[in-house]
């Protein structure tokens, strides 16, 4: 008997150590995903539908803070620019600095001469309502696009301002990675311009949430452990006494 219950005890003093393990490990995980979230994302609110259906008004979205230097096409991004209100926009860059962009050639948009495939778009949606003359984005300059095209007030508003509606690349804030709320999650890739260059990755965002659901179920198991435990331990106790007498 007395063998015995050193071995239980033994056992429970490891599992006691594994399950304090168990919820410090839990804690950084579960902290640290959401300090890390922190410091890569800014959360948004998108007030208009000019990028429907990607993004619907109302929408809450989660965006990457980059360098302006690693926007790339098709990249879906926060920016702010005095001239079309200076406040946070949303869109989506068609073509950067370098590129011929114009619209359009059998009802899509063509950049440097190739047709892009924007599965983005509404199906069955013209990538155009309107004529987009040829332009040839200025050096660091972005042209954009909302993906709701009869009334997103993008690029093509600004047509007659400077630069030809396109805005410097060091206005961008943001790259968005996905939509937080409803929880619709990571934007589609832009395949469609792939064909003129690499596109970008998504961002951190499912290992910081990884790391948070991991914290999370680590904490739960290792707290469960001490009433776990106990419980057993009082089984154990209880089927000891009741156990009959010269039984071995």
């Amino acid at each position: 008997m007395s063998g015995t219950g050193r071995m239980e005890e033994g056992r429970g003093r490891l599992g006691s150590t594994l399950s304090g393990l168990a919820v410090a490990l839990g804690c950084v995980l579960f902290v640290g995903g959401f300090a890390w979230g922190a410091f890569v994302y800014k959360p948004y609110t998108v007030p208009t539908d000019s990028m429907s259906p990607t993004i619907a008004a109302g929408d809450r979205v989660l965006a990457q803070r980059v360098d302006a230097a690693d926007i790339k096409r098709g990249d879906v991004v926060v920016f702010r620019q005095k001239s079309w209100g200076n406040m946070p926009i949303v869109k989506r860059v068609v073509a950067v600095g370098g590129d011929t962009v114009a619209c359009c050639t059998d009802g899509k948009l063509t950049v440097d001469g190739k047709q892009i495939h924007e599965t983005y778009l509404a199906k069955g949606q013209a990538a155009e309502l309107k004529q987009i003359p040829t332009i040839t984005v200025p050096k660091n300059r972005l042209f954009l696009l909302g993906d709701e095209r009869q009334g997103s007030l993008d690029s093509t508003a600004h047509l007659t301002e400077a630069f030809s509606g396109t805005v410097p690349r060091g206005s961008v804030d943001a790259r968005v990675d996905a939509v937080a709320w409803p929880m619709n999650g990571m934007l589609a890739r832009p395949t469609g311009f792939e064909e003129l260059g690499p596109i970008s990755s998504p961002g951190p965002l499912r290992l910081i949430l990884g790391a948070i659901v991991a914290g999370a179920v680590l904490v739960m198991a290792g707290g469960a452990y001490g009433p776990i435990a106990q419980r057993a331990a009082r089984r154990r106790s209880n089927a000891l006494r009741t156990e009959p007498a010269g039984a071995r």
